[in-house]
């Protein structure tokens, strides 16, 4: 019983962990890809780029590349990074459009200054803070990987990290050696309240100091109350985040496949029963 309940970072080493078995979860599993994606979005909302203005950006721990899927939905281009071969066999099987790249973020991040626009990370950052081998240093190893990715972010752009830390000394791990690398910023968590719901995400900003985004599902929230989510006891989501449309419904669809159609790619044409609510199969 006790070790089912270990945390995955205390398993294996995350080469090891994510191997061809764990892989395919991230492409079968549909509660998985379904949360990948809720994070993705809101890793992407919080970094607050341009409307309308394709973006390129930096996706550490990319995995099978369920987060790219959002970046790539939403118009922008992705370069990938993860330590594990299965994960992006799996990446490579799904033909994700961003570039795959297999690197141990601990070792820095190989890119010329200023080449992305934001960077995004999902439950990935937390096992920088294990030391799997006898030369690694957490301490040495989240400072090197803060230095070069700073050094690869264009100047007034935001990186986010969603993250499972396990206590308050891991936090502040990670946030002093993300400030000690120059970054600013801090800690956004949405749904305070709640032990489910609950999510970390590390917001730091390159060279300027930003206002730090409110969490979901906060009191302190400055937004309006029919803009606010509150939680109920079950996930809640904005129905209209920035002023996009209803994810899956009509204007969605439409928004999707133009986008599309000023990426080149084939779409099939919109009819009066595009995006169509279809009674249910029993």
């Amino acid at each position: 019983m006790a070790s089912s309940c270990r945390r995955p970072e205390h398993t294996a080493p995350p080469d090891v962990f994510y191997n061809e078995e764990e892989a395919k979860k991230y492409s079968q599993n549909s509660r998985m890809i379904e949360i990948q994606t809720q994070m993705s979005e809101r890793a992407v909302e919080l970094l607050n780029l341009p409307e309308g203005q394709p973006c390129f950006l930096l996706d550490v721990g990319c995995g099978s590349g369920l987060s790219g899927d959002y970046l790539s939905e939403e118009g922008h281009y992705w370069v990938g990074v993860d330590i594990s071969n299965a994960m992006l066999d799996v990446a490579l099987d799904r033909e994700v459009e961003g570039d795959l790249l297999l690197g141990d973020m601990g070792q820095g991040m190989p890119f010329r200054p200023g080449t992305f626009d934001g960077c995004i990370s999902i439950s990935a950052l937390q096992w920088l803070c294990n030391a799997d081998k006898r030369t690694h240093s957490p301490p040495k190893r989240l400072y090197t990987f803060f230095t070069t990715l700073y050094s690869s972010l264009s100047r007034g752009s935001r990186a986010v990290f969603q993250l499972y830390p396990e206590n308050s000394e891991q936090l502040e791990l990670i946030t002093s050696q993300a400030m000690r690398a120059g970054f600013s910023g801090g800690m956004v968590v949405d749904y305070p309240n709640s032990s489910k719901a609950k999510k970390f995400f590390l917001c730091l900003f390159a060279g300027v100091t930003g206002v730090l985004p409110k969490g979901l599902g906060s009191e302190t929230s400055d937004k309006a109350v029919s803009n606010q989510v509150q939680y109920s006891g079950q996930r809640c989501r904005f129905k209209n985040m920035k002023g996009k449309s209803a994810k899956k419904g009509r204007d969605w669809i439409l928004e999707k496949k133009e986008r599309r159609r000023r990426q080149g790619r084939e779409v099939r044409a919109d009819t009066k029963y595009t995006g169509r609510q279809r009674r249910p199969h029993f």
